[in-house]
């Protein structure tokens, strides 16, 4: 391994010592991910000395030992290997088998990873694992915390889709808060890369009769609805092959609502699904998000039935609109006016002009009949938004087709109160959550207690980082990404008497052990002036009440680069079929305060067995590329 090391650094020593950026070139190029604040801090402690800026091969060579040889890989390889120098493939086998719990490893197994881990040529000639082979398998997503299988599309495609869990996101053009922010077609480009599935459109008149997305009645800026199409028709399948809804929360008038229709005929083109697929209205059970692949659904208020939206689809309907009933069109999320207004006293033109020129917009309550342009109606076939009123009402009266929205507040009381009834009509319905109008930071509900009764449309905030964003990223990851997630049987099943409150058969009870061993290049506080923090991590369970659970482990004083703790934590999961487990890392700075470092979190189905690296993301869900955690995770 010396010559191997030799020659891999030889060529960059050839004019002399190399100095701090140097280094740091040579270990980008050597593929070894590294903190700044790390390489610095370990090449001063170098050259501090000799006093001096640069450092010799030998040097370097103690550097990336310090950085890369970490003593608790070390210790595995040794215990498996007989000389301390090299693994043969049946003692990585042993390895695999005894400690990662693969057990259905064999040779080529073994084979694969030397052929694809180890940097040293006779080493993998041999068919042998050398310890720098070991160290880069150990590093690798291979050994994720995060199970490979679960990276890719795993999950049965065909069922319904209201047996999805659907990533959504609410007011999906703001990118900061709810009153002034901007609005952002960035908004819909970045949920879009992330997966997200369900997208809000907010649409008001604009001028020269072309519709604009805003956050009504606020200070938050316009972009033409046109516009967002655009970015929707270039990105919706970009990260996901699976169905894009557009959840259009609609002010526009019917004339304009024409001009949208056309907008989403004219630039969606063959992605818009606008006629039941296969042609045959079979609309007694949903399509699945297989059937639905690469299309784009409208999700808004309809006049009339499917059939008749057909036959007009022959003829030429512009212009016409139709009354939608007063029931209707109280409708669709009471969301409607989503965040409280701004006092319209204080408003410029009030004072300046004529009181009567600009009556107060009416409260909702009183608008008795809206209309649709049924050039807009028409395009709506599978997500026809329909007013809650009631389980019972929704069980006597909803088609498959017709999807709720409830308001956070109002669907918290539903779940106290009526959990059996909430989960059987989510075994039948879209039904998607949005957060109340008041969180004018655009601050986000916990999204755990709604996927707990088979809520399919949680929406979030995406723009706001916390741990609910941690929670809907973690659980989206799962199933590659796609933005689709199977239920539990237990959520899907018409009858079914789940509910998270009373388990009851429904437990498959998981006996978890995660023993936290160690952490690396962590960043730094920001209150150090070198690499220094206090870390301390925090596991926490999401799941179904009794589930959640919290521990915390010790704090290691002024370690950053290699703190260790060795603490076992265990925990009892009843349903570990919703549990997600949050891995936090904090910098104590006092025992009042502490400084959030970086996050790892994910469906505890997805957790790998063995020894694992967490990959930990910032504040804003970005791989922090050189941070882990290193712990053992062991349930049955």
């Amino acid at each position: 391994s010396h010559t191997w090391f030799w020659n891999v650094v030889q060529n960059d020593f050839k004019t002399g010592n190399i100095d701090l950026d140097g280094c740091m070139r040579l270990l980008e190029k050597m593929q070894i991910p590294f903190d700044e604040d790390h390489v610095k801090h370990i090449f001063r402690k170098t050259v501090d000395k000799h006093s001096g800026e640069v450092i010799s091969m030998d040097d370097f060579r103690a550097i990336y030992r310090a950085l890369v040889h970490r003593p608790e890989y070390e210790e595995l390889f040794r215990a498996y290997s007989s000389d301390g120098i090299i693994l043969s493939d049946t003692q990585l086998i042993k390895f695999l088998v005894k400690e990662q719990f693969q057990t259905e490893v064999d040779g080529t197994t073994a084979l694969e990873i030397i052929m694809k881990y180890e940097p040293i040529d006779e080493v993998r000639k041999k068919r042998q694992l050398s310890f720098e082979g070991f160290i880069r398998y150990m590093r690798s997503d291979e050994c994720s915390i995060f199970k490979s299988q679960h990276r890719t599309i795993y999950q049965d495609m065909n069922q319904p889709l209201c047996d999805y869990f659907i990533s959504s996101s609410h007011n999906t053009y703001l990118i900061a808060d709810q009153l002034v922010g901007p609005s952002h077609l960035w908004g819909y480009t970045s949920a879009l890369l992330k997966g997200c599935r369900c997208l809000e459109i907010d649409c008001w008149d604009g001028s020269n009769n072309e519709p604009i997305v805003y956050h009504g009645h606020t200070l938050t800026s316009k972009i033409p609805f046109r516009s967002v199409i655009h970015v929707i028709d270039k990105y919706a399948f970009m990260s996901s092959a699976y169905p894009v809804v557009l959840s259009l929360e609609n002010h526009c008038s019917p004339k304009q609502q024409e001009v949208m229709a056309h907008c989403l005929k004219s630039i969606l083109g063959e992605k818009l699904l606008s006629s039941p697929i296969g042609g045959e209205a079979d609309m007694t059970r949903l399509p699945s998000p297989e059937a639905l692949k690469f299309k784009v659904l409208v999700k808004n208020k309809k006049a009339g039935t499917i059939e008749e939206g057909m036959l007009r689809m022959d003829d030429d309907n512009n212009g016409e609109t139709e009354d939608l009933s007063d029931s209707d069109f109280l409708s669709e999320d009471e969301d409607t006016d989503d965040t409280i207004p701004l006092h319209r006293s204080k408003s410029p033109m009030k004072r300046k002009g004529d009181r009567r020129s600009s009556p107060p917009p009416q409260k909702k309550s009183k608008v008795k009949k809206g209309k649709i342009a049924l050039a807009l109606s028409d395009l709506v076939v599978y997500t026809k938004s329909q007013k809650f009123v009631s389980f019972e009402h929704s069980l006597m009266n909803q088609k498959c087709y017709e999807n709720n929205s409830i308001g956070e507040a109002q669907a918290r009381k539903l779940l106290r109160y009526s959990a059996k009834e909430f989960i059987s009509h989510t075994t039948r319905f879209i039904t998607r959550i949005y957060p109340k109008g008041t969180r004018m930071s655009s601050s986000n509900y916990n999204p755990q207690e709604f996927w707990n009764v088979g809520c399919q449309m949680v929406a979030l905030n995406f723009q706001t980082p916390g741990t609910q964003m941690e929670l809907q990223d973690g659980k989206f990851q799962d199933n590659g990404g796609c933005g689709y997630v199977l239920k539990p049987d237990f959520l899907r099943d018409r009858n079914t008497t789940f509910t998270p409150q009373n388990v009851g058969a429904y437990s498959k009870p998981m006996s978890l052990s995660v023993r936290l061993i160690s952490g690396h290049q962590l960043p730094p506080s920001s209150l150090s002036k070198t690499n220094k923090a206090d870390p301390k991590v925090q596991i926490e369970i999401f799941g179904v009440p009794e589930d959640q659970a919290r521990k915390k482990s010790s704090v290691v004083k002024s370690n950053a680069l290699s703190p260790k703790w060795n603490e076992t934590f265990s925990f009892n999961i009843q349903v570990p079929e919703l549990a997600m487990i949050r891995f936090c890392v904090e910098d104590e700075v006092s025992l009042v305060n502490n400084e959030f470092l970086g996050q790892f979190t994910l469906p505890v189905m997805s957790l790998n067995t063995g020894y694992r690296n967490i990959p930990l993301l910032s504040k804003e869900g970005i791989k922090l590329e050189s941070a882990s955690l290193f712990a053992h995770i062991w349930y049955y």
